[in-house]
């Protein structure tokens, strides 16, 4: 069985408890391990597989975002895998990190009609495959991912957050 542990760091912005972001990111991310592992074939390492989320406002994220992808403007969900990593290969015991801001989700949700749990469910779910080299640069690309999402997210009682869009 595909086993996180999973560090949680609340660092800007009006987030729920540590307590309350970390049963939820199980809950969430379990549900993304076991399907990558148990329905896509991922291989885990034997021992946990450490996975950090990061809890921020906007003006955190447009920093990151600014340094590490040269675009000055905030963004909902960044990822940084501590290695790189093809897809289905195997992880080393640190799969790297998650940022999430907390002010573009909200304005999501709502954009989107969606809770807020609900979109962040899906941004981590995004996020966490990210992680595992997977992107949506191009179609074939963004077809795999988002079918993945889409199933992981379904595994949680969620719609399609793809459903009449095309791929990227």
């Amino acid at each position: 069985m595909a086993e996180l542990d999973i560090q949680i760091g609340i660092e800007e912005g009006e987030w729920p408890s540590e307590e309350v972001l970390q049963a939820f990111a199980e809950r969430v991310l379990g549900a993304a391990a076991s399907y990558l592992h148990v329905k896509a074939g991922q291989p885990f390492p034997k021992m946990p597989t450490e996975v950090s989320l990061v809890f921020t406002d906007d003006a955190s994220i447009r920093e990151i975002n600014a340094e590490w992808r040269d675009q000055d403007k905030p963004t909902n969900v960044l990822s940084f895998p501590a290695f790189p990593l093809k897809p289905g290969g195997m992880p080393g015991p640190m799969l790297g990190d998650i940022v999430i801001a907390r002010e573009t989700v909200e304005r999501e949700a709502v954009d989107l009609g969606k809770s807020f749990d609900d979109h962040l469910t899906h941004l981590m779910v995004h996020g966490f495959l990210h992680l595992f080299g997977y992107d949506h640069m191009n179609i074939a690309e963004a077809e795999i991912m988002e079918g993945f999402e889409t199933r992981i997210l379904a595994s949680l009682g969620l719609s399609d957050p793809y459903a009449g869009q095309d791929p990227v």
